[in-house]
């Protein structure tokens, strides 16, 4: 029986998608909080940054999550407990979850009518980056858990090696 070549073994989609939203949506918020703290000119390009970087974070943090739902059939097979399995894709669901509405509350307040509410909202927007940043560094934690403690995605060769003769 011939192996299916690594790249098209569906549970390998989901770790190449993932990192994109971990950096992106981590720097993000970290750009979102410098900009509260530079003076005007500098501001605005700090604050551009972290709304384009949220833009794209949230854009592949839903591709994960697609690409997660795909794994999970094949890796909740492979893995000793699946209860870790299920608290990942319920912190990685809650992170999404987070920061599209920080996302959207951030397209709100660009609006002009909103100029009285900026203030708040901006306050809002940071504790929301923040605490979806904790979630998605413990889905990250727990996604670890999956692959490296319980062997879920970890391609486990013959004895004898003999695929890759």
């Amino acid at each position: 029986m011939e192996q299916i070549p690594p790249f098209w073994r569906t549970e390998v989609w989901h770790p190449l998608s993932v990192h994109f939203p971990i950096v992106l949506l981590v720097v993000a918020t970290l750009a979102y909080i410098v900009s509260l703290f530079l003076k005007r000119e500098r501001q605005d390009f700090w604050y551009q940054m972290a709304k384009i970087l949220l833009i794209g974070g949230v854009a592949a943090a839903w591709i994960g999550i697609y690409t997660g739902d795909m794994a999970d059939g094949i890796v909740s097979r492979k893995i000793c407990d699946p209860t870790v399995l299920k608290d990942h894709e319920n912190s990685a669901y809650t992170s999404s979850i987070i920061f599209s509405i920080a996302l959207g509350l951030q397209i709100v307040l660009d609006l002009k009518w909103w100029e009285k509410l900026k203030k708040i909202g901006k306050l809002a927007v940071v504790v929301l980056l923040v605490v979806g940043s904790g979630y998605l560094m413990y889905a990250g934690h727990l996604g670890a858990t999956v692959v490296y403690q319980q062997g879920g995605g970890v391609y486990h060769p013959s004895g004898d090696c003999r695929e890759f003769e």
